[in-house]
């Protein structure tokens, strides 16, 4: 077996000598904004956390969840693993929202699962360059034509609309909400426009939006008035929601059905045990009550970048771009010397020359704490220009 992992070797030792091998660090104790990793505690920098939910969600408070019955569901929900707490859960989801929802295992999952149901080899999916990597995966698997744009130019879209749209029997724009690794809203308004002129349907990701936007935390769409009119939104329940799985809206019952009937990662995968959706219920039910929290992150987000003489944005994503991913790798590794966690951020995740640290912030963060890291960086990247 020694011709297959030489290849294999001869490709990781490559990653090595480029600065873009990875390895996994073990986290061996969670405390507030703060994490322990290698017996050195460290300000948090790289959760997704950001109304640190996660640690509000009490085991105490959902152990009641856990006498009623086995822990894991047993199996996929068409079979038996459809416990009534999926029920309560899209039900609760359904009021807040106005439209059918359906929950599935994961974010990654459900945006395979969209894909790949309702768009097949005659179909054009028109994505935004800058999408996450399980919306360019889904779209591979679904057999249809994958036509990318530059990042948030939406001339450019609707130029390659007018040029393909025809070529596709169904065409479906996708875009993220809040994009992952830079942190930049994109223009629902525009995208909207687009989708009723070429009688397209809209698919936006609020995986990073969900919890931290809009007046009930329910996203972008929601913040500007907009999720009426967007034919499928997905929401995660792992980040802001401190708990698991993601959760799929859409504008008419029939799409929540044809999801059922048709979405392979649906049909076919192990349901969540009931203790998941007991504990994102209890998340979503503290929503409202955290318009502090969402205020308070705003508010650091805008001034760390002000700080950092970055472009002004109040999501809590914020990208110090360094360029080379070796670079990204020091900078890591200088500020975890000085008690900050920032993993390097580096290609496949973002293109090539932008190897970044994605600065995460969340709502236990203070500016006093933000303040320390600030000058740590700037100190790194005058001394290293």
């Amino acid at each position: 077996m020694k011709h297959f992992y030489l290849p294999l070797e001869k490709e990781l030792g490559n990653l090595q000598e480029k600065g873009l091998f990875r390895n996994l660090k073990i986290v061996e104790k969670k405390e507030g904004p703060y994490i322990w990793i290698s017996g050195k505690r460290l300000l948090n920098l790289a959760s997704n956390d950001y109304l640190g939910l996660a640690g509000r969600l009490s085991l105490k408070d959902l152990l009641p969840f856990l006498e009623e019955g086995d822990f894991g569901a047993g199996a996929a929900r068409l079979l038996s693993g459809n416990h009534a707490y999926y029920e309560e859960l899209e039900t609760f989801l359904e009021e807040l929202y106005g439209r059918p929802v359906l929950f599935f295992n994961s974010g990654y999952l459900a945006n395979l699962a969209i894909l790949t149901a309702f768009c097949g080899r005659h179909d054009g999916i028109f994505a935004d360059k800058l999408v996450h990597a399980s919306i360019l995966d889904g779209a591979k698997l679904s057999g249809a034509k994958l036509f990318r744009f530059p990042h948030q130019d939406y001339e450019a879209l609707e130029k390659l609309l007018f040029k393909k749209r025809a070529t596709c029997k169904r065409a479906l724009i996708v875009s993220e909400s809040i994009f992952s690794m830079d942190g930049d809203k994109t223009d629902l308004k525009a995208l909207l426009e687009l989708k009723e002129r070429f009688e397209a349907l809209l698919f936006i990701d609020e995986a990073h939006a969900i919890g931290i936007r809009g007046r009930k935390g329910l996203g972008l769409a929601e913040e500007f008035g907009l999720g009426p009119e967007i034919d499928i939104l997905l929401g995660t329940c792992g980040k802001a929601l401190g708990s698991y799985g993601a959760f799929v809206v859409v504008s008419e019952k029939i799409l929540k059905d044809y999801l059922i009937n048709k979405a392979r990662p649906f049909i076919f995968t192990t349901a969540l045990p009931p203790i998941i959706l007991a504990a994102t219920k209890k998340a979503l039910s503290l929503l409202r009550s955290l318009e502090e929290e969402r205020k308070h992150l705003r508010t650091i987000s805008l001034q760390m970048r002000k700080q950092l003489g970055l472009t002004e944005n109040d999501t809590p994503i914020i990208p110090v771009i360094v360029g080379e991913s070796k670079m990204a790798l020091k900078l890591s590794q200088y500020l975890f010397e000085k008690g900050f966690y920032a993993p390097a951020i580096r290609p496949p995740t973002v293109p090539e020359n932008t190897a970044r640290l994605r600065l995460s912030l969340t709502a236990e963060h203070t500016f006093n704490l933000l303040d320390d890291l600030v000058q740590e960086i700037k100190s790194f990247l005058s001394k290293n220009s």
